[in-house]
């Protein structure tokens, strides 16, 4: 028996593997906006969850302390100040506004000072301030709408 035609010459084992693995499974890594949408879903998990000064936990949040939480939570690692999830994100147009976008606001004459996670409907969570929880806001609100200094996407690759 002529075992030579069975046995493929190494060249050809080796572009076969080579060829196999660039048809591999799919990324499992999901699409942008599912993570936004699922960030968005653990904020709003921790509705009435107390305003606490540098909290990132379910004891306590701050506003850039809730981003943080949620987007981990949906599996993105963002930074913990505002000004620094503001770096770590792109703009984007208010009328292509998706869940799990941030929100940032004007407050108190200190630019971008303030962050929600925007969640449809022209509204968005946040934790306001010392003594309030959790909660939903509108953006047709007059105070949000005055003092809302922009929309921006997390940077989730």
């Amino acid at each position: 028996m002529n075992l030579g035609k069975w046995i493929a010459p190494p060249l050809l084992v080796l572009v076969m593997a080579l060829a196999s693995g660039c048809a591999g499974k799919p990324s499992s890594a999901p699409p942008p906006a599912a993570i936004g949408s699922k960030a968005a879903d653990q904020a709003l998990s921790m509705l009435g969850k107390p305003y606490r000064y540098g909290g990132n936990t379910p004891r306590g949040f701050d506003c850039s302390g809730l981003v943080q939480y949620s987007y981990l939570r949906a599996g993105v690692r963002l930074p913990r100040t505002t000004k620094s999830q503001r770096r770590h994100s792109r703009p984007v147009s208010l009328k292509k506004l998706r869940r799990g976008d941030l929100l940032f606001f004007n407050q108190e004459g200190k630019r971008s000072s303030h962050v929600g996670i925007y969640i449809g409907n022209q509204r968005f969570v946040h934790a306001p301030s010392s003594g309030k929880r959790v909660n939903i806001a509108s953006l047709l609100n007059p105070y949000w709408r005055k003092h809302l200094a922009g929309a921006r996407r997390p940077d989730v690759h």
